[in-house]
């Protein structure tokens, strides 16, 4: 009898008698019944019916310390947690030995910091705090929808795909939960698929922001995509370019999207031999997906263009790492062979000829450059012109030697090694070419007709 006083402490205003106590040992008992049966809701996770039946146990006996606890464990359960606070700090108050208000506390404190953290946009804080604080309440769906919208904008589509559809499952209707299941495809450029979990939310929830901006921007962002893609289709390259770049500013969260647009530009830009600006684009593709193929093949054609080759190639080998195709293997073997001949003498550019120079226009070239830079035009100059227009004056014999000769011709340009042949461009003397190709001994020279001026004098 004295336990049952202690427990439920009851103000009696009357003097005991056995009526009375029985009366009291009823309600502690009908009081336990209610816990219980809250025991056995809670257990199935019906945490609705669990509150309502730990409501009854503390109506019936107010003064219950565990009758509190237990509420309170509920509604944190129920998302809940300032409810269960005060919930908590009563059980205390009745009994000091209880800690649910240690973990009452602890949760509002990880959502305080959690909402503060998701303002500065630092997500994966926001994915810890709610991961320490579902430990406290792991059936608490606003929680879980929150992990799972952070999950989302950290690009961990699959994680958040899961938590959002955990909840499906037992809710069907969750409008938050078909929110972050549109966002993720959203994300990951599924857009049309994306609206319609948007849209499905909206019919849950119509004053549901974040699902209506989602929607809007996904439809805003798909249209702009189309339009920009007929304009490059129609050679309005100009009108592309300016569609692409409006896509680009709806949503700078929708990485893999955005990382098309770019690469969308760059193609732009190098149809309109912006180049430089063409390889920017690319640039600003990869660093949003640094697996986006199609991103580096245009980048590295676009330093093929530019001669850098170097950059090329590093491209092209990234690319054949990842996708080991004959036609990638192709454009790598391509771009070695450029930059090889890059870093060699280029013959074209010393004789001053394009690649595709005819025969007749390699030999005029070569007699203009030779007379240019003969030796014994330069005799009275310093030493140091001399040496320079010597030099040249090789370096064009070397030349004509090798392109006025279609093998040797055919050879440097596929990027072969000339040593190959047997030349040795170290031994080579020039005068030699030059006695050949004007006629021999007698048959030209150079005179000077006063301080730095010449004329030639044939045979």
């Amino acid at each position: 009898m004295a336990a049952a006083a202690a427990e439920c402490d009851v103000i009696m205003a009357a003097p005991e008698g056995p009526g009375l106590l029985g009366g009291e040992e009823a309600t502690r008992r009908e009081a336990e019944t209610f816990k219980e049966q809250g025991n056995a809701y809670y257990a199935k996770k019906d945490y609705n019916e669990a509150y309502n039946y730990y409501t009854k146990a503390i109506d019936a006996c107010p003064n219950n310390a565990s009758y509190y606890g237990n509420r309170a464990a509920t509604l944190m359960m129920l998302g809940k947690f300032r409810e269960a606070l005060g919930d908590a700090q009563q059980s205390v108050r009745l009994d000091d030995t209880f800690v649910r208000l240690k973990n009452a506390s602890a949760v509002l404190e990880y959502e305080r910091i959690a909402e503060t953290d998701f303002e500065k946009r630092d997500f994966r804080k926001v994915v810890f705090c709610m991961d320490r604080a579902l430990e406290f309440a792991p059936a608490c769906h606003r929680f879980k929808i929150l992990k799972a919208e952070c999950l989302a904008l950290l690009g961990r589509y699959p994680e958040a795909q899961s938590v959002a559809s955990d909840i499906l499952r037992m809710d069907s209707t969750n409008a938050d939960a078909l929110y972050v299941r549109g966002l993720c495809l959203y994300y990951e450029d599924c857009i049309e698929k994306a609206v319609q979990f948007f849209i499905q939310a909206l019919r849950m929830a119509p004053d549901h922001e974040k699902a209506c901006l989602a929607c809007r921007n996904a439809k805003a962002l798909k249209a702009k995509k189309e339009d920009g893609n007929k304009a490059f289709k129609e050679g309005n390259y100009k009108l592309a370019y300016e569609l692409y770049t409006e896509a680009l500013g709806i949503d700078p969260n929708n990485i893999k999207t955005n990382a098309k647009l770019y690469c969308n530009r760059g193609t732009v830009n190098s149809k309109l031999r912006k180049l430089e600006d063409a390889i920017d684009d690319c640039t600003n593709a990869i660093k949003l997906d640094d697996t986006y193929i199609k991103a580096y093949l245009r980048r590295a054609q676009c330093y093929m263009d530019t001669e850098q080759y170097e950059d090329a190639v590093r491209d092209y080998e990234k690319v054949y790492q990842t996708e080991k195709t004959k036609e990638h293997k192709q454009f790598l073997k391509n771009a070695q062979v450029e930059l090889k001949k890059s870093k060699r003498k280029d013959y074209y550019k010393i004789l001053g000829v394009d690649k595709n120079a005819s025969e007749d226009e390699i030999k005029k070239a070569y007699r203009k450059r030779a007379l240019m830079h003969h030796p014994d035009r330069h005799s009275g100059a310093s030493a140091e012109i001399q040496k320079e227009e010597e030099k040249k004056f090789k370096e064009v014999g070397e030349a004509f030697t090798i392109l006025s000769d279609p093998k040797k011709k055919a050879r440097y340009d596929s990027g072969q090694d000339l040593d190959e042949d047997g030349m040795n461009m170290a031994d080579f003397d020039a005068n030699n070419i030059f006695k050949a190709f004007f006629g021999g001994p007698g048959g030209f020279s150079f005179e000077a007709s006063g301080p730095g001026n010449f004329f030639f004098q044939f045979g």
